[in-house]
């Protein structure tokens, strides 16, 4: 099991203790920003979907405008892995990777569109980009 340098670390407090890292890696490891987004996580279907994802996309918003980089980088992570997901679940019977179905879920599809909008809305937004730019530069 990977080990994270913020195991047990409050993030919020501590944000240089923070690595952006590839894709949605540490997501899970995140406080206190889990614990406020995995709530709203969710893609059961395309109105939880839509629901979740602007509910995520909002905290981003409310991150980016206190100046919280940490808050909007795993905020944007829960959107890709929102998209992730879904996708997995179209594809996957059950969302197991051992049992691909033969043809996609058009629901699931329609989840992993809603994430996938709000994804790229987050990481090409200009302010995130500046502030990740700001963060690895301070911290790596």
């Amino acid at each position: 099991m990977t080990r994270y340098p913020y195991d047990g670390v409050d993030l919020r407090k501590n944000p240089e203790a923070y690595r952006v890292g590839r894709g949605e890696q540490g997501v899970f490891h995140a406080e206190p920003y889990k614990s406020e987004l995995l709530p709203l996580w969710s893609f059961k279907n395309e109105a939880s979907a839509r629901e979740s994802s602007a509910a995520i996309f909002d905290k981003f918003v409310e991150y980016r405008e206190s100046g919280d980089f940490v808050g909007m980088d795993v905020a944007r992570k829960f959107l890709q892995m929102g998209y992730t997901r879904a996708m997995r679940y179209a594809k996957h019977e059950g969302g197991d990777k051992s049992r691909p179905r033969e043809n996609p879920d058009p629901e699931k599809e329609k989840c992993a569109v809603l994430f996938h909008e709000k994804w790229r809305s987050a990481a090409e937004d200009s302010e995130y980009l500046r502030q990740k730019k700001e963060h690895r530069e301070r911290n790596g």
